[in-house]
């Protein structure tokens, strides 16, 4: 039986969101983190009683780092039944004709080789054990573009583009792959963005172009993807979720 789930990213916003809502599900929940230590022992500790956290160094951009923390976990906290993928990096929001070359292979480096390398080492474990969820947040913005969010959007891309491959491919092993597109959020960068860019008009007026009023939260990336985790969504693979508040509409 299955008995943990790892959060690649869960010492940032997003991903601290998911670990919360997956220890609803799981009794154990690894929350992997490259240098924040101290944010990943604060998600840790945020756990209920009945799911343990447990901390785990992770570097994506090396698989010798990957496959060390897939092993501990396994280890210390039972066999993996469920990935959830929400690392990346700072990124601000230029336009596509003032993006670098180091700038794309920086984003592109840490989130779609960093996915690659995840699934290079979870995807024979799972076979292995006779099946496996992966989610991978991603972002809305492949469906509505948004200016100067391109360079965020189209790794995100590619990795929609994987885990619709891994659905159609390993979907006789008992694996499942879906995606969580996040709209504007009022956690992880999309706090910051919120705080420090822009006027505070500028995002009143853009909250009252969403639907429903508001920004989201990390709690609602956390709840879709815990969905996509479980059982609950045991006949759903290859699907993308869009969690913006009906602002894609």
């Amino acid at each position: 039986m299955t008995k943990s789930a790892i959060v690649f990213g869960g010492s940032g916003g997003l991903g601290a969101g998911c670990a919360r809502a997956l220890a609803r599900d799981w009794p154990a929940v690894a929350i992997t983190y490259h240098k924040g230590v101290e944010r990943a022992e604060a998600v840790a500790a945020s756990l209920p009683e009945s799911s343990r956290g447990y901390p785990v160094q992770c570097d994506v951009s090396d698989v010798a780092s990957v496959r060390a923390a897939i092993a501990a976990v396994a280890r210390d906290c039972g066999p993996i039944g469920c990935a959830v993928f929400s690392a990346g990096c700072a990124i601000e929001q230029p336009y596509i004709s003032q993006i670098g070359e180091e700038q794309w292979r920086e984003v592109f480096e840490t989130e779609t080789m960093g996915f690659i390398r995840v699934i290079s080492v979870l995807l024979p474990l799972f076979r292995e054990q006779g099946g496996g969820s992966i989610v991978a947040v991603t972002s809305m913005a492949n469906t509505r573009v948004v200016v100067g969010d391109t360079i965020s959007a189209a790794p995100k891309a590619a990795i929609e583009s994987l885990c619709r491959g891994i659905a159609k491919e390993e979907g006789r092993f008992g694996i499942r792959a879906n995606t969580v597109a996040p709209g504007a959020m009022n956690s992880g960068l999309g706090e910051q963005y919120i705080a420090e860019r822009m006027t505070p008009e500028f995002w009143e007026g853009f909250r009252k172009s969403i639907p429903l009023r508001r920004f989201g939260l990390a709690e609602d990336i956390g709840e879709a993807a815990a969905f996509f985790a479980s059982d609950r969504a045991g006949y759903l693979t290859g699907q993308t979720l869009i969690v913006d508040g009906g602002y894609t509409l």
